[in-house]
């Protein structure tokens, strides 16, 4: 039998695992700081429900993986967590509203393979069910720079919204059917010139008119940087309903912001993601001067899919989001400097050079007070030091005859090499 891992699913071992579970701690500390309280829905489901018309679609069920159970029902593995959130709603109807959750866990997807793709990967999302208002957009996005400020990761939000950019479509004349292609067509221009971007929208039928007049707005708007100035120079050139929701929800969350002295946040009238399920304000996270250029992160108002998925009357407001925990870590191993939260574990190797029961003892109270230690039960010195200094363990307590006899313990600091003689508590004092 040959061993390989499977294409596109990986995993980790503990010194990168550490770092993972790191990252998660933040996420989890930031998340209850705000409200949000923890759930767990299950990886199986039945796929009847997976394939429902408001859960993913046509496209994520083409990667969606199958199954069947010994009673031939027919189950696949959950692609997202935001469905299964629905479904739990579902199931409780006596639950009180606003539901603010967070869930973090393995979500499944067999398509293409690619950097920064895999096929088992996990979602760590954040949302609100019940909370019409965009002041909640907002703070989900305050949440965004807390998370990262503990991270010590640098970065910006751009946010737009659904509503304003089909609301700048239909001051430009283009048809309603169009929308989405012509978003996604938008969407490209920080990656590619906008000659590119005229072509493709030409190939798609649009009329020449309406791509001068899109892009004349564009360009008025392209050298302002304040915020509200932007959408002021905006809303003077366009007037219907479907621009002053998407204007005045912007309006609410930038007020939000200020007042808490956000400011890393950019409207950006392109940007277009989840058009086939955001309702309102879309965000991507984007880390400052970083190689890596993709988001890591975004969110958005999803106003109408728990009420579809229900197929009831009752309205579901719902707004949240994602961060990517792949691509953190990467950012995280990008500047190792960054993981001053970071602690390894051991935080200290005992070494027994004499008697065993001396060295449990030791363990034990360290342990106590929550200090992770590790014993070396059968290695000699030398060979349990060098073990020490390729794990990276920064603490090591030799322990022999001397030591016991008068429980006072060198630490040694690996990293400086440098001991100091302590008694127990005193290192307990020394690594709290």
């Amino acid at each position: 039998m040959e061993l390989e891992q499977l294409k596109g699913i990986k995993e980790y071992l503990p010194e990168e695992q550490e770092i993972r579970e790191y990252i998660l701690d933040v996420l989890k500390k930031n998340f209850k700081k705000y409200g949000f309280r923890p759930i767990e829905t299950s990886i199986l489901e039945a796929y009847e429900i997976a394939a429902s018309k408001y859960a993913g679609g046509e496209e994520i069920l083409k990667e969606t993986y199958q199954l069947t159970d010994q009673g031939k029902r027919k189950l696949c593995l959950r692609y997202e967590l935001t469905f299964k959130m629905a479904k739990l709603i579902a199931e409780n109807p006596t639950l009180r509203l606003p539901l603010k959750r967070y869930e973090i866990g393995k979500v499944f997807r067999d398509g293409p393979v690619k950097s920064g793709r895999l096929r088992e990967f996990t979602q760590c999302d954040v949302d609100v069910a019940g909370i019409k208002s965009p002041a909640q957009d907002a703070e989900i996005i305050a949440l965004i720079f807390d998370v990262f400020k503990d991270l010590q990761l640098p970065v910006y939000v751009v946010i737009n919204n659904r509503k304003l950019l089909f609301g700048l479509f239909e001051t430009c004349n283009v048809k309603e059917k169009d929308f989405i292609n012509v978003a996604l067509s938008l969407d490209k221009l920080e990656k590619t010139c906008q000659k590119d971007v005229e072509k493709e929208l030409r190939e798609k039928g649009i009329k020449e008119q309406s791509i001068d007049a899109l892009f004349d707005l564009l360009a008025g708007q392209k050298d302002i940087k304040d915020n509200f100035k932007k959408l002021e120079f905006l809303k003077s050139k366009c007037g219907n309903n479907l621009f002053d929701e998407g204007y005045n929800e912007l309006l609410l969350i930038f007020d939000c912001l200020k007042l808490q002295n956000i400011k890393d946040v950019y409207f950006t009238p392109t940007l277009s993601r989840g058009l086939s399920y955001y309702t309102g304000p879309m965000w991507e996270v984007y880390l400052e001067n970083s190689k890596i250029t993709s988001s890591v992160g975004g969110g958005g108002r999803w106003d109408k899919i728990i009420q579809g998925f229900l197929q009831s009357d009752r309205e579901y407001p719902a707004t949240g989001m994602s961060f990517g925990l792949d691509i953190i870590y990467n950012a995280l191993l990008e500047n190792k400097t960054k993981l001053t939260g970071f602690e390894r574990t051991p935080k200290v190797l005992i070494i027994p050079l004499d008697k065993l029961e001396p060295c449990i003892e030791l363990a034990t109270e360290l342990r106590k007070n929550n200090i992770s230690s590790s014993i070396a039960f059968e290695d000699k010195l030398s060979k349990a030091l060098d073990y020490a200094n390729k794990e990276k363990i920064p603490f090591v307590i030799v322990v022999g005859k001397k030591e016991i006899e008068s429980e006072v313990f060198g630490l040694k600091d690996m990293q400086s090499g440098k001991t100091n003689n302590l008694t127990t508590k005193e290192i307990i004092k020394e690594l709290k």
